[in-house]
């Protein structure tokens, strides 16, 4: 993390390590935790062909936006551009990565899966 300039932080993704995400296939780079809130900023990467269950968030609201890839929710198949949002506690899913996907994810308190 740099702090420099007009921005408070500045973190450069390439610095990150990826590590693995709350279920198999998936990757998380962290780009940022607020250690008070406990919430993160996170890239994640999905591996083509996985399907992740219906979850909750029970601490935290998320929103994902896709950068890249295609993404499928109720039938619906999202691309790069597509904004998603989750509230705290809001069950969402099944969602299918049709291929690689990546994401800028962020939530606002403790990344926790239900």
């Amino acid at each position: 993390m740099l702090y420099a300039g007009m921005f408070t932080l500045i973190t450069q993704a390439e610095d990150r390590p990826w590590q693995p995400g709350p279920y198999e296939g998936v990757e998380l780079k962290v780009l940022h935790r607020n250690e008070e809130t406990g919430g993160v900023v996170v890239l994640r990467k999905f591996e083509a062909g996985k399907t992740i269950p219906a979850h909750t968030h029970p601490e935290a609201n998320e929103w994902a936006w896709i950068l890249s890839g295609e993404w499928e929710e109720n039938g619906v198949t999202y691309r790069a551009g597509t904004l998603f949002f989750a509230g705290k506690g809001a069950l969402h899913g099944p969602h299918v990565a049709r291929t690689e996907v990546l994401s800028l994810t962020a939530f606002d308190g403790p990344l926790t899966v239900a």
